[in-house]
């Protein structure tokens, strides 16, 4: 059983849903009631779109959605796994699981519905035509369609232009997306497959939101302005503030906000459909007079708005109750059953009815019988309360009120909680997603849940509820985590990487978990994916005796030909079917406790390395893995304090390493430079990794002067010119050609500029169509010692077991012949 990790739950709001409620029931204040209560009188709606997590326009989605109480939705194509943490090491699908998070608690304070498409986003791109050979182009149009045609925006907005002012491929690849989409959702002979589920939709018209930042301004007085610096006084904020509490959620990448008071003006420029003059929804009626034979409807909207009171919200429960009904008489079914929802929460609230679902183990494993314990309580007077079922188990109890109600049902764990995108290994540019009924979903739509049914004043309703594990923390309190459904069985190999230098043996262990009320004792367990290597033993049966879910076992992988330099993955499968699986916990105070389950997968990498490092130290920046990399090469790596580094006697270090972006983070660089200054001046060997150029802690970075740019190179294959006389390519490996294969997601970033021609820059490199970049890597001797400076994506290729970079970076961290 996994020990619960705390963090805080965050009340998700479930998407494209069907006409049960699928979140957690709200708990609105009386001020958040009337807001919903006016949204009912709403019928427009907006989609903002682009590429990534905090891309989009978090003040404007909050004045849509909140002010104007249009349904605003945010497609983000990715989830936003290639980029940088600046909380922690996780990269790759694991930072996109951060992000997600991320963007779903952004979601949660300015009132947004969060989206997502297939497209994997594989690292900075620098033009739209190499970000769609990545991701599938068709796949995520077909996608971005389906989502339009399911959400029926009247407008959609884009947050980029479809040419270089968009900067990142990325982004220009969006604007072109929303563009084709606009117009291939209203076309039936587009994606026809789509029409069994969805009509075709005609967006009123497409706007690109035009800015003033990161060097550009696209804003023009001629364009369409709106002002949005409003003060809300139900919510107690104006939009700047919304917009800087929700923009400060996207912690991984550091981008806390301070909020913004006063006029704001939004621009916009007019790409197709209707042009606007007067707001982005000009021309399109967001009344129920949109809708025919509405007159009902209407009326008691405008009722309850009416004769609703902040101290008595269920006095509006018969009129709410009365509307509940009313709207099965709506012939369109997008609008009836949007405000149906609505409608479900607002009777939730002004009833004061609480309910959860809540089991004894944060996790059990495919096949289980959870025991579920489920609460409900009803808490304002006048209210009749009817728990009918719970699930198919009868119930037909009465709630007293203000006391709880308390069953227990039992739910088969069928399904597993691993997220629906990474069921199958995804390509560079794209996630597979096999069902495409999944398309657009932040999270599971089919993660575990209870069904309340109930009758509330006479009136039947049905709500889901999401099964949670619940425990108390003495110091955060009562913390909700999802319950996670785990595979059988499950496995952790003692190393994710297994180098086998100059062609020796690597041992790993592997510590195999039987989970929950599994009946099997006994599995078969097959390596496979290992050409090229010697794998013992190869398959190997797994016995688990009564009491017994631990087991481990050792074994041994050994490069078949021992010249070559190689890189491969070694899987394992359980019965000759199932990938067998690890269990890994993402956990962050911002965001709920994150489990999935990827592949055990062992790196195997052959380098034929010499190495005279035994002994090196590293002060950790944002985070990165280096520090295990080089453990796995046989080098003591000392993890020291900035506290630590200040005080301690370094002469016994061969090399000391600076993380990833520690200028940018470590509020005590400035002395730790100098100490480090002072020890390469006595001898010692400094490797500093890239930093970025904005939110430099301090800008001396070295011991002679250089700046940090902007320029990268994507193409992790470029070609790489190197000084082959240079000491640092020939001690103590020969560097050659052969070195810079097989490197992934990029050779490097944030290139070093205005360099100091004491320093030696011997490597230049280049994307195509670019001039040559010499700044990746940067060597100066200063005293008796050598300092580095590296934008090189070490970070990268040493964790992904790339031979070539580990004998480079060994060269790097070793003395000059």
């Amino acid at each position: 059983m996994r020990k619960p990790f705390l963090s805080v739950i965050i009340l998700l709001a479930s998407i494209l849903s069907k006409s049960t409620v699928q979140a957690q029931n709200p708990q609105w204040n009386a001020a958040e009631i009337k807001l919903n209560l006016e949204k009912l009188n709403v019928l427009g709606s907006v989609l903002y779109f682009a590429a990534h997590p905090d891309d989009e326009n978090t003040r404007l989605i909050a004045w849509l959605a909140q002010e104007k109480k249009y349904r605003t939705g945010y497609l983000s194509l990715t989830r936003g796994d290639g980029g940088q943490n600046l909380i922690g090491t996780e990269q790759g699908v694991e930072l996109g699981l951060i992000r997600t998070q991320e963007l779903l608690a952004a979601r949660k304070i300015d009132k947004g519905e969060q989206f997502f498409s297939s497209a994997y986003d594989f690292g900075f791109s620098k033009t739209p035509e190499e970000t769609f050979d990545f991701w599938d182009k068709q796949r995520v149009l077909a996608e971005a369609v389906w989502l339009i045609r399911k959400f029926r925006p009247d407008v959609i907005i884009t947050r980029f232009p479809p040419d270089a002012r968009g900067g990142h491929g990325h982004h220009q690849a969006s604007a072109m997306l929303a563009h084709e989409a606009f117009k291939a959702a209203a076309d039936p002979k587009q994606f026809p497959e789509q029409l069994t589920y969805v009509k075709p939709w005609q967006a009123k018209r497409l706007l690109w939101n035009t800015f003033n930042f990161g060097g550009q301004d696209n804003t023009r007085e001629e364009q369409l302005k709106v002002d949005i610096g409003n003060y809300n006084a139900l919510i107690g904020a104006s939009y700047g503030e919304i917009a800087a509490h929700s923009r400060s959620s996207h912690k991984s990448q550091g981008f806390g906000s301070a909020a913004q008071r006063g006029s704001s003006i939004e621009y916009f420029e007019y790409v197709d459909g209707s042009p606007a003059t007067d707001s982005p929804l000009d021309g399109i009626d967001t009344s129920w007079k949109r809708i025919p034979n509405s007159g009902t409807v209407q009326s008691l909207i405008e009722k309850v708005n009416q004769n609703y009171k902040v101290d008595k919200p269920e006095s509006a429960l018969t009129d709410l109750l009365q509307l509940y009904k009313a709207l099965d008489q709506i012939k369109d079914d997008y609008w009836r059953d949007q405000k149906k929802k609505e409608v479900e929460k607002l009777i939730l609230a002004c009833s004061g009815i609480w309910f959860e679902s809540v089991v004894k183990n944060p996790d059990y494993a495919m096949g289980d019988q959870i025991n579920v314990d489920n609460t409900i309580i009803a808490r304002r007077p006048g209210v009749t309360v009817q728990l009918v079922k719970l699930n198919d188990k009868e119930i037909h109890k009465n709630l007293v009120n203000n006391l709880l109600l308390k069953d227990s049902i039992s739910v088969n764990a069928s399904i597993s909680t691993q997220p629906y995108w990474l069921n199958e290994p995804h390509a560079k540019g794209k996630f597979n997603v096999s069902d495409f009924n999944l398309t657009g979903y932040p999270e599971n739509p089919s993660n575990p849940k209870v069904r309340f049914e109930l009758m509330i004043n006479g009136t039947a309703i049905t709500f889901d509820q999401q099964i949670q594990y619940k425990y108390t923390d003495p110091v955060r309190g009562e913390i909700y985590n999802p319950v996670v459904i785990l595979p059988q069985l499950t496995a952790k190999s003692s190393s994710p990487l297994a180098l086998t230098q100059n062609a020796k043996s690597v041992k790993v262990n592997l510590a195999f978990q039987k989970n929950g009320q599994a009946r099997s004792q006994s599995f078969r367990i097959n390596a496979v994916g290992a050409k090229g290597w010697e794998i013992t033993p190869a398959s190997f049966e797994l016995q688990f005796t009564s009491g017994v879910n631990s087991l481990s076992k050792e074994i041994t992988i050994s490069p078949l030909n021992p010249a070559i330099s190689s890189i491969d993955t070694l899987l394992f499968q359980v019965d000759q079917k199932d990938r067998l699986k690890e269990t890994k916990t993402i956990g962050y105070n911002h965001i709920p406790e994150i489990v999935y389950f990827p592949d055990v997968a062992i790196k195997m990498s052959n380098i034929n390395l010499i190495n005279a490092v035994k002994k090196v130290a590293y002060v950790h920046g944002a985070g990165d893995l280096i520090p295990e990399s080089l453990s796995a090469i046989g080098i003591k790596v000392d993890l020291l304090t900035s506290e630590q580094l200040l005080k301690s006697d370094l002469s016994g270090y061969d090399a000391i390493i600076l993380g990833v972006r520690i200028f940018n983070v470590n509020k005590d660089i400035a002395q730790i430079q100098n100490r480090l200054l002072e020890y390469v001046d006595n001898g010692g060997t400094v490797v500093e990794q890239y930093n970025v150029s904005n939110g430099l802690v301090s800008k001396t970075l070295g011991p002679y002067a250089f700046n940090l740019g902007r320029n990268r190179v994507t193409d992790e294959l470029a070609t790489v010119h190197f000084d082959e006389k240079d000491p640092v390519f020939n001690y103590p490996n020969k560097i050659t050609k052969a070195d810079f294969a097989n490197w992934v997601q990029e050779r490097g970033l944030y290139f070093a500029e205005n360099i100091d021609i004491r320093y030696r820059t011997p490597i230049s490199m280049q994307d195509p169509g670019e001039s040559l970049h010499k700044g990746s890597l940067l060597i100066a001797d200063y005293g008796k010692g050598k300092f580095v400076y590296t934008s090189l994506s070490f970070f990268r290729q040493l964790p992904a077991g790339i031979p070539g970079a580990y004998r480079l970076f060994v060269n790097l961290l070793s003395k000059s012949k």
